[in-house]
């Protein structure tokens, strides 16, 4: 026995030098294949730039039907382009997604999530054409890209891309096996990208992957990344109050002197608004709405708490806000309740001075945010239920999109990579619960595939879904990460998301 001991000691201190020599010689090999890739990334700056201000040249904007099959084949030529090996188009039944896999021979696969449509715009709201992506000075910032997609989403997705170009000009292989799922409809609520997944190749291909990542320009002003653990559900969709349906309001448009004898279908609506939030505004106060919001856990309160923004009077600026309110009390509100939200209300004559019209159709376009452990169905059909108990089941509920809330585990490869990506580089970081914008993380975090997502990178931009959208390529803060810079740290993501998946296994 003691023989035997002596051997078994032996063998696995040898064992462990050898796994030590061998971890050495990889960490060794995978700095100077980064060298590498990090020269390639630099020495195609003005093409890769380029390559963006193409892709913002073309827009596909999902509800006005632009482009949805060029902007398909033109994210399959990107992925091609950037080294896939394969990339198709898929049919969904509405617009086309893309699905692309790039084989590297490494042990583990990354699933990459991304949005090739862009919000509409208006051209006059612009300091400079929104297609043309120019470069122009920002001050505090830098150097920045002004374009539509710019930040949402095209800009950090390129940065990805470039990424993988370095790999390939270096002739670098990937840490990591890559599949790519993009969708075309993200920005009206994801309404076919549950089919997309539901191909069998692309759903095979999501179930190998050990999480999916969405990238993103994720740097505050003072230079700090907050990962967000998850994201709130939205449902689109409008309330239509039309005299047709009524019968109590005109079919049509009439003229406003009959006010005192016909019923106004604005007006019902206008009604029918005001009742799906409380007296404060802000509360929603439809019929069982918080019956399965999940409050948040002590762990939910203590990273909202530490990640508190340190100058509340700059936010209150970003937002154009003057009201009083304890900011970590908002803070929590803001990740943790469920909102009824008017994006726009349609009606009459919207022109130059009046028209004296009695319109015969309003419509209000809403927006409805959902947290855990809320579902899209249920939201739908408690609105539903909720106008008919109030008396205005003559008002249309049209559902456009939209999905539940996701969450990811803090203990998952995807996060554990990125908080070493970041401590590596030594930027400042925390964990944030829950972002109170969308993403349709939850086709990938809820069943049947009930994996870890979740965004990554660094950078900054602004003005998604509004005039001047930008995003910065040369910073004027060195702890602040320009365009190429952002290309880089996707690079050491990789690396990392081989490492902690490695981990993972053992």
């Amino acid at each position: 026995m003691k023989v035997h001991r002596r051997l078994t000691v032996a063998a696995a201190t040898a064992l462990a030098l050898t796994l030590g020599t061998i971890a050495s010689t990889a960490v060794a090999r995978d700095h100077r294949d980064r060298a590498k890739v990090v020269a390639a990334i630099q020495a195609d700056r003005a093409a890769s730039i380029e390559r963006l201000r193409s892709w913002i040249a073309l827009p596909t904007i999902a509800n006005m039907g632009v482009n949805t099959p060029q902007g398909a084949e033109y994210m399959r030529q990107l992925a091609l382009g950037a080294g896939f090996q394969q990339a198709r188009i898929v049919d969904t039944g509405g617009v086309p997604g893309v699905f692309a896999a790039l084989d590297a021979g490494a042990k583990d696969t990354l699933a990459v999530y991304f949005m090739y449509d862009v919000k509409h715009f208006d051209p006059a709201e612009w300091s400079s054409p929104p297609l043309e992506g120019k470069i122009v000075d920002r001050p505090g910032e830098g150097r920045v890209l002004v374009g539509r997609g710019a930040v949402n989403q095209k800009g950090p997705e390129m940065a990805f891309l470039t990424a993988l170009h370095g790999f390939r000009t270096a002739g670098v292989k990937l840490p990591v096996n890559l599949v790519l799922v993009a969708e075309g409809e993200e920005e009206i609520g994801s309404t076919h990208f549950p089919a997309m997944l539901a191909d069998p190749e692309v759903g095979a291909a999501i179930r190998r992957s050990v999480g999916v990542m969405m990238p993103s320009a994720g740097q505050q002003r003072d230079g700090s990344v907050s990962i967000d653990l998850g994201a709130k559900g939205v449902v689109e969709l409008q309330l239509v109050s039309s005299g047709e349906r009524w019968g109590r309001g005109p079919a049509k448009d009439i003229h406003s002197s009959q006010m005192a004898r016909v019923d106004s279908p604005v007006w019902r609506l206008v009604k029918a608004l005001d009742t799906l939030v409380a007296d404060d505004g802000f509360t929603p106060a439809i019929d069982g709405w918080f019956e399965n919001v999940r409050p948040l856990t002590p762990r939910e309160k203590e990273l909202i708490a530490a990640d508190l923004p340190k100058d509340e009077e700059a936010v209150k600026e970003l937002y154009g806000v003057r009201r009083d309110e304890d900011f970590l009390a908002s803070a929590y509100r803001l990740a943790s309740q469920p909102t009824v939200n008017i994006q726009g209300l349609v009606s009459g004559y919207t022109g130059p001075g009046g028209k004296t019209v009695l319109p015969g159709r309003a419509e209000a376009k809403i927006d409805l945010r959902l947290v855990p452990d809320m579902t899209m169905a249920e939201a739908v059909e408690k609105l539903k239920a909720y106008l008919v108990k109030r008396g205005f089941d003559d008002i249309e509920v049209i559902v456009s999109g939209g999905y539940s809330p996701t969450t990811s585990p803090e203990d998952s490869v995807i996060v554990h990579a990125a908080v070493a990506t970041l401590e590596n580089a030594g930027i400042a970081h925390s964990l944030f619960p829950r972002r109170a914008g969308s993403w349709p993380g939850v086709v990938f975090t809820g069943p049947p595939l009930e994996m870890a997502a979740g965004h990554f990178g660094v950078g900054r931009g602004g003005g998604a879904h509004a005039p001047d959208e930008w995003l910065l390529i040369e910073s004027s803060k060195p702890d602040v990460a320009g365009y190429q810079q952002q290309a880089v740290m996707f690079v050491d993501y990789l690396y990392e998301v081989a490492r902690a998946a490695q981990r993972d296994r053992n």
